[in-house]
């Protein structure tokens, strides 16, 4: 037998009371004789047999009331198949109910999804539990959601809560799935505790993890009941993996050119995909793909253009097919009137000068068009002082021997603030007041500490030229269009020795060295970059490349950039930064599904910012500074992991889950058949209280009873 409360076994010590109070009263005490006594002896002597049996057996009926409730209450339960115990006890057990709510269960196979089918399954899992059971259940996603918790079961509440529930956006988070049901089962006091798993069960997800799931399930069936109830379903589906901008500007009167890529995640060929580019929701560019094998994924360019300054909704999007959840990736484009740039000169300013070589590239265009969304302003070194740092988006330091330690916290506050810095190496730069310059404040400035110089000329006497290999940092992506042979162009002859910074990018190498060429790290809102070699022609032909326009001109695009134009995925959390201390205490941000959500704004790390954890929602978010304010869009997309959709095969799924003691059922009569076998624990309480209290009411009859003979009897003495 065990007893879900044992401690309370100790009430038994209860029962003491009445015998204590019974020894009590037989204590004799001093008796004094008077003379009508001898008259009443005779008659004393015949009832007090009557007086202690009475007591005895009101005594034992006491006891036994007391014993039976205290029983009652440490929910005693008993594992036996006999006949008696079979019909006096309950079978009862606790219930844990994980239902896979992550977004492959939105796949449609016919006319219902995988989530609608799991939702008939956890209704037949319903059908076994009985009212007052304790009932958990659970939403298992990438941060797991618990409904109801610990709750005594109610058919017709359940399925009401039942019938609100809806799949999600989120990738499901299986490694943390056996440990919170373990806590979940913890908590229940039941004879027998059940925990039924209703999932997909997707093969990205459970198959590269069967070793250590099935320790951890067999870690769970030690301590309840574990039922896996997959939901079958088919491979096919077609997502949208990456929308990323590659080329042009983001400046009024421009357009851009992003990269969408598209990934049969089916078994069979797709053909004729047909992919839109929406702008602010409205259709500007469709291209087609022919075909996509199976397994692979084939990329497309939409062209958008930017008419208006401002925020706009970039939207990549596939037609419908079984899964909608991934057919749309999102991002944010700030599109800005004019940008400033000041480049600021070390060298001595002859017809080659860095200067001009580096306005020259940033106004390349192809349409040879008057630029009046660039603005350049070239200046010699020693004219810095004078120049207002607020007027410009983006410093270019190239070839600066040295700056002081108040122009040193001028561009720091510069690039915290949200602006670019690009710095080049040269002959003037004096490289131990650069790296004294750089670290003042703890947080360096440039992401590298500077070492010497060093030649790269190779032994044909010429510099050695870009990796090949090219890293899919967004200022590489208009590089990844140019062929092999003019990457190959750009050499390189002299660059400097650095040492990387903790939190630096290599963004760039030369070709068979590990030596970095561009590093960039992100100080507060904004960006450095850092060249260890020059912008002029000194150390390198790069200027006289096509390399070097289309390699500003995207970093110039990168470094104005907003942290609101880095898409997020479901799950992340969102963050609205202020410059300076706001005045108004509380941010807003506006769901996709049109929720408004208040979060303070606090101080982090020298700035303020609002933070919203766990943006649930795929789609565009809208952050304000206040309620009233106008919105910023922030673009939140699936993890498309998830996209994966192929479910495991039933020989597959037993082999993983073989000796692990999880129990496969498919079927309503197979979950039903299961549960009943399953809870072999009869509950014995109920019989108990109602013994217990039943004792109570003949004890009281029979002192009543006895009470109301005691009168006749004297009489007849």
């Amino acid at each position: 037998m065990n007893f879900l409360n044992p401690l309370l076994l100790l009430g038994a010590l209860g029962i003491g009371l009445p015998i204590l109070a019974h020894m009590l009263n037989r204590f004799e005490v001093k008796h004094t004789d008077w003379a009508a006594m001898q008259f009443l002896n005779r008659s004393v002597r015949v009832r007090s047999r009557q007086l202690r049996l009475r007591d005895v057996i009101l005594l034992i009926l006491r006891c036994l009331a007391m014993l039976l409730l205290i029983l009652a209450i440490t929910r005693p339960s008993m594992k036996s198949r006999h006949a008696l115990v079979s019909a006096l006890g309950e079978k009862r057990a606790g219930v844990v109910i994980a239902l896979d709510a992550s977004f492959s269960m939105q796949h449609r196979d016919g006319t219902q999804t995988r989530f609608e089918r799991a939702l008939e399954k956890v209704e037949s899992i319903a059908d076994g539990i009985r009212t007052g059971d304790s009932v958990t259940l659970i939403l298992l996603g990438a941060e797991h959601r618990t409904v109801i918790r610990n709750a005594a079961f109610d058919a017709d509440a359940f399925a009401e809560l039942l019938g609100e529930q809806k799949a999600t956006s989120e990738a499901l988070h299986v490694d943390s799935v056996p440990r919170i049901l373990k806590e979940l089962a913890a908590e229940m006091k039941a004879p027998e505790k059940e925990i039924h798993i209703v999932t997909d069960m997707q093969e990205q997800d459970w198959k590269p993890r069967s070793i250590w799931l099935q320790e951890s399930l067999k870690d769970l069936a030690r301590n309840a009941s574990v039922f896996l109830v997959p939901i079958e379903g088919g491979p096919e589906n077609l997502a949208i993996t990456g929308l990323e901008l590659v080329s042009g500007v983001l400046r009024k009167g421009t357009s851009a050119r992003y990269r969408a890529t598209v990934r049969n995640c089916g078994a069979n060929v797709a053909q004729n995909v047909r992919v839109t580019g929406l702008l602010n929701r409205i259709s500007v560019d469709v291209k087609v793909i022919p075909v996509i094998a199976p397994g692979t994924s084939e990329t497309v360019s939409l062209f958008f253009p930017f008419r208006d300054p401002g925020p706009v909704k970039i939207a990549a999007e596939l037609s419908d097919d079984a899964l909608a959840a991934d057919n749309t990736r999102q991002a944010v484009a700030v599109i800005r009137d004019r940008v400033s740039v000041l480049c600021v000169e070390g060298s001595d300013g002859d017809g080659q000068s860095a200067g001009r070589l580096i306005a020259a590239a940033l106004r390349a265009r192809d349409n040879r068009k008057v630029q009046d969304d660039l603005a350049v302003r070239s200046v010699s070194w020693v004219d810095l002082p004078s120049q207002d740092l607020k007027q410009f988006d983006v410093v270019i330091l190239a070839d600066v021997p040295d700056i002081t330690v108040e122009q040193a916290r001028s561009f720091e506050r510069f690039v915290r603030a949200g602006n670019g810095l690009i710095w080049f190496a040269g002959d003037y730069v004096k490289a131990d007041a650069w790296n004294q310059r750089s670290a003042l404040e703890g947080s360096p400035l440039l992401p590298g500490t500077i070492e010497e110089p060093i030649s790269t000329i190779d032994a044909m006497g010429i510099g050695r030229s870009l990796d090949p290999s090219l890293t899919d940092h967004p200022v590489c992506r208009p590089l990844l269009s140019l062929a092999e042979d003019l990457l190959s162009e750009t050499r390189f002859r002299t660059m400097l020795r650095v040492k990387p910074s903790a939190t630096s990018t290599k963004v760039l190498s030369l070709a068979g060295s590990d030596s970095p060429l561009l590093l960039e790290h992100s100080l507060g809102r904004g960006h450095v970059f850092m060249f260890t070699t020059s912008a002029g022609s000194a150390w390198n032909n790069m200027a006289v490349t096509p390399v070097f326009p289309m390699l500003l001109q995207q970093m110039v695009t990168y470094l104005t950039g907003r942290e609101f134009e880095t898409p997020r995925t479901v799950g992340d959390t969102l963050s609205l930064s202020y410059v300076e201390q706001p005045d108004a205490t509380d941010a807003v941000f506006d769901t996709p599904a049109g929720e408004t959500i208040t979060v303070p704004v606090r101080e982090y790390r020298n700035q303020y910012v609002a933070l919203l954890g766990n943006a649930r929602e795929a789609g565009f978010y809208l952050a304000r500074v206040s309620l009233q304010a106008a919105g910023m869009p922030i673009a939140v997309n699936v993890d498309t992991r998830e996209s994966m959709v192929k479910s495991m095969l039933s020989a597959e799924t037993k082999r993983i889950l073989k000796d692990s003691g999880v129990r496969v059922v498919r079927s309503s009569d197979e979950i039903l058949a299961g549960m009943e076998e399953s809870r072999e624990s009869h509950s014995l309480w109920r019989i108990l209280m109602m013994a217990g209290l039943a004792f109570f009411v003949i004890e009281s009859l029979f002192a009543q009873w006895m009470s109301k003979r005691s009168p006749k009897t004297g009489e007849n003495h």
